[in-house]
């Protein structure tokens, strides 16, 4: 009798499920799927012009300068290239992840929009000054939106921004290692936005905490329905 070659159980695994190629379809014969993505993306895009003038605002107000004695045990440093090659290499791995599920890729859109109306508001409520010690952090992508030259944005402390979208892309994606990954790259950028002395404690500390309520806020709007009864015609 011939015997079967055997089967290379990594091979099989680096093929996508039947059930995952018609993820798309299927998420836009619904509806609510197709109303949710295309409001939430015109939200995103509504954005774009208000942004820039809302940090300009929130950088010529001043603020309060607070104590912070944590910072007083970390070094200062440049840390502007390691931060974003995290942030950005986070961001882009996660999305890969994100683009073959409609569904968890909705939810993260949803909670990326909450988490800045929140930021937005955070800021607005509680004017700060940065530490005293800061060192300016060169975002490349950041640097080209708000057009920085002499005057850089450093006032948008409360929250981090930098370790809430790290936390929420832990939050989005799925898997034990994944999480686990991604969990210890947002420590990383809050220790370095530390370092950096861009943020406060208080501004890392709370970041999850802020990424998690947008991350629940999403989940709320993008919650399916339950599926009417079937009538039994009687």
């Amino acid at each position: 009798m011939a015997t079967l070659p055997p089967v290379n159980l990594s091979q099989l695994k680096a093929f996508p499920p039947a059930g995952r190629r018609a993820a798309w379809p299927a998420a836009w014969d619904r509806t609510g799927f197709r109303v949710r993505l295309g409001l939430v993306l015109a939200l995103l895009l509504g954005l774009l012009p208000v942004v820039p003038g809302f940090y300009h605002f929130i950088q010529a107000r001043p603020g309060h300068r607070l104590f912070d004695p944590l910072l007083a045990l970390l070094p200062v440093h440049d840390v502007s290239a390691p931060t974003f090659a995290i942030i950005y290499g986070a961001i882009a791995g996660t999305l890969v992840y994100l683009l073959p599920r409609p569904n968890l890729l909705l939810r993260a859109l949803w909670a990326y929009y909450f988490l800045q109306v929140l930021r937005m508001a955070t800021l607005w409520l509680l004017p700060l000054e940065p530490p005293t010690t800061l060192v300016v952090l060169h975002d490349p992508v950041m640097d080209h939106i708000f057009k920085v030259t002499t005057q850089p944005i450093v006032r948008d402390l409360f929250f981090s921004g930098h370790t809430a979208t790290m936390a929420l892309l832990a939050l989005a994606g799925r898997g034990r290692g994944w999480r686990l990954l991604l969990g210890l790259l947002t420590g990383a950028v809050g220790l370095l936005v530390l370092v950096q002395r861009v943020h406060y404690s208080y501004d890392v500390l709370a970041a999850p905490l802020f990424a998690w309520l947008a991350y629940w806020l999403a989940g709320r709007v993008c919650r399916k329905k339950p599926a009417a009864p079937a009538s039994s015609g009687l």
